[in-house]
């Protein structure tokens, strides 16, 4: 589960599904109806949490008029800042792909910094939005564990 909440960070690891995965484990291993019932939970908050981490920030930036363009040229230096600085190079990846499509698109810089800023407040909001899952899938586990026990 640690490993699950440094890929909510990571964008090389999949956060939610490896939660998800060790609830799967554990349900397997105990093979208790108790376990069953936290795997069903779990598995309900996992999808939920997806559902809310792609539609949110999408509609989040696009209220704010950031354009799909815009978002793709970030993820684009995302990956690449990624490949030059692990970790920190995605999110300084990201906003300065953002930024230089916006600024390409509007001219100013006086335009072109509130959309960048929007669009990494929504990179916030799905990493906020996987984080709180995560979480609340490990205090199910966690409720499950003391259940059993």
């Amino acid at each position: 589960m640690v490993v699950g909440f440094v890929g909510i960070v990571v964008p090389l690891l999949p956060g939610l599904p490896l939660i998800w995965a060790a609830v799967l484990v554990w349900t397997l291993e105990t093979q208790r109806q108790a376990g069953w019932v936290v795997l069903a939970i779990a598995t309900v908050l996992a999808l939920l949490g997806v559902l809310l981490r792609f539609l949110l920030p999408g509609r989040y930036m696009a209220r704010a008029g950031v354009t799909t363009s815009s978002t793709v040229a970030g993820a684009v230096l995302g990956i690449a800042g990624f490949l030059v600085i692990p970790v920190v190079g995605v999110f300084l990846g990201f906003a300065l792909g953002t930024y230089l499509a916006e600024r390409i698109k509007v001219g100013t810089h006086a335009t072109a910094w509130p959309s960048t800023k929007q669009a990494l407040k929504a990179i916030a909001l799905s990493i906020g939005i996987e984080l709180l899952t995560g979480l609340t899938i490990v205090t199910t586990w966690l409720i499950g564990v003391t259940t059993i026990a």
